[in-house]
């Protein structure tokens, strides 16, 4: 069981999403939903509340009679469930849920109780409100992917249930339970929020360190394969750069190579002062998608933390409209509902896996490339050259893989588009950040596992096993129990998918 507190950190967040432990609700946190409600409820009688008593957005100057609060609320949740494009995953949406309830239950929403216990209950039961990735502009926060769950808490719309696409209505009563009764703002403080962006953000987050984590066990890889030297991930060379990232990227390195029998120390072969020929046999130094690993990964690992501490602010912030304050006894009207801080994160975790995904391309373009590593035949081709083909097929799949991440990087903080009548004049377009940065995400994993199997088939063409670093052999032996070596073209889309499955779902440091 995992209890909701007064603070949701990311460990538990991913805990929760990816976990199949119930979840439950601190005893405070109901007093303080309850208190929230009953304020508002008192405070509203004789003033103007927007989204209470008054019309919503542009239409914020029309009082709404007291006997039309309730539908006024039913009305913004069916007219903004208005999403296209494909349909969000499973685990999207029940980060989404996640990331709403605990938003609401910081008590500054004024939301009746029974709104938390249903989302409480979608998640516990696995009952996935069916919401589309086309709709959300990030200002006055997702509204159009927001109503979705919604609809589904007023007992509409769709859910996936036991993977079926089902009415809203067949999941409930096969699971015994009601929709919840708008009381009071509910429709207004379900929708008018950061919710989607930030949920699927902490998703994106989560990957983006795997998949780091992953580029740095390729990078170790490919400096043991080519017997590189070991002074440009040295601690005396990286401590002279002032960056914790690009310290801490050449740390793990040489952690994970302290074991290897391939790293080369430069004062072994080109300080010993017995070169003399003319030209070097050894390469004096390595290409850079090699030997600057510490420098390109470093901006990498410092953007990932920042990225976190930024979704842990979002996940743990009131980011509605207006906002209740108990301790003032006043409401508040104001922005909080605004993604930019949301936005700004996701278009700088895509550009740097974009950047880690170039390094895998290009790592694997020198691995390929016989003319410039000077080591494998060509593609790493271990059959017959001429009439095997080895990984040149593959090599296309990451290059427009990569281009495409390259193409999706744009930013998308920047492209506000005024809309609602020019009340939402600037926006924050947070959502579509998300939902973009999680596509280069999955293109890091494609690339990477194209990365992988080239670098296994690579190993077993030099037949240096036992002298590969204990973490390299670790990932090689899980690799060849999903596919053996290959001589013989084979049919690789397959295998693409085996390993990238294996990259994403396996544990890591």
């Amino acid at each position: 069981m995992s209890l909701l507190t007064n603070h949701l950190d990311l460990k538990q967040f991913i805990q929760i999403t990816y976990g199949n432990e119930k979840l439950d609700i601190d005893d405070d946190i109901w007093g303080k939903v309850d208190a929230s409600h009953n304020f508002l409820q008192k405070f509203a009688e004789n003033k103007v509340i927007y989204g209470v008593n008054t019309g919503f957005g542009p239409m914020a100057q029309y009082r709404i009679k007291d006997e039309d609060r309730t539908k006024l609320q039913y009305n913004l949740i069916r007219s903004h469930a208005s999403g296209t494009g494909r349909l969000l995953d499973p685990l999207q949406v029940k980060s989404t849920i996640l990331a709403r309830l605990n938003t609401l239950t910081l008590g500054y929403s004024g939301v009746h109780k029974s709104t938390i216990a249903l989302m409480r209950e979608l998640i516990n039961r696995d009952i996935y409100p069916v919401i589309f990735a086309h709709g959300g502009v990030g200002a006055s926060g997702d509204l159009v992917q927001l109503a979705h769950l919604a609809l589904v808490l007023i007992g509409e719309g769709e859910v996936m249930y036991k993977n079926e696409r089902i009415p809203t209505k067949q999941a409930f009563d096969a699971e015994g339970l009601a929709p919840i009764q708008i009381v009071l703002r509910e429709g207004l403080a379900l929708i008018n929020g950061t919710s989607v962006m930030t949920g699927i953000g902490i998703l994106n987050w989560n990957h983006a360190q795997k998949a780091l984590s992953w580029s740095i066990k390729a990078a170790c890889a490919i400096n043991e394969i080519v017997q590189a030297y070991d002074d440009h991930f040295s601690e005396a060379l990286n401590q002279s750069k002032k960056h914790p990232g690009q310290q801490a990227i050449a740390k793990k390195m040489r952690s994970h190579l302290a074991s290897s029998k391939l790293i080369r120390k430069r004062e072994e072969h080109l300080y010993t002062g017995e070169n003399q020929e003319d030209i070097f046999k050894d390469k004096v130094q390595e290409y850079y998608s090699v030997r600057c690993v510490p420098q390109i990964l470093g901006p990498v690992s410092d953007t990932i933390n920042n990225v976190g501490t930024v979704l842990e602010h979002e996940l743990n912030s009131a980011n509605d409209n207006p906002i209740i304050d108990l301790n003032d006894q006043h409401v508040y009207h104001g922005g909080n509902f605004h993604g930019d801080y949301i936005s700004l994160e996701m278009d700088k975790l895509k550009l740097v896996m974009t950047k880690m995904t170039m390094l895998a391309e290009r790592q694997l373009n020198y691995l390929l490339n016989s003319k410039i590593n000077e080591i494998f035949p060509p593609f790493v081709n271990l059959g017959t050259l001429g009439l095997n083909f080895g990984m040149q097929g593959v090599q296309f799949t990451a290059t427009s893989t990569t281009a495409e991440s390259q193409a999706l990087s744009t930013s998308l903080y920047i492209h506000s588009i005024p809309n609602n009548n020019d009340n939402q004049d600037i926006v924050s377009m947070g959502t579509n950040a998300a939902i973009s940065c999680s596509q280069v995400i999955e293109n890091s994993f494609e690339v990477l596992a194209i990365e992988f199997i080239t670098l296994a088939q690579a190993i077993d063409h030099l037949s240096c096993q036992e002298k590969l670093a204990k973490e390299t052999l670790s990932w090689y032996t899980d690799l060849r129990n999903l596919f053996p070596a290959f001589a013989e073209d084979q049919v690789m889309y397959p295998i693409i998918k085996k390993v990238k499955e294996y990259l994403i779902n396996k544990n890591h440091d």
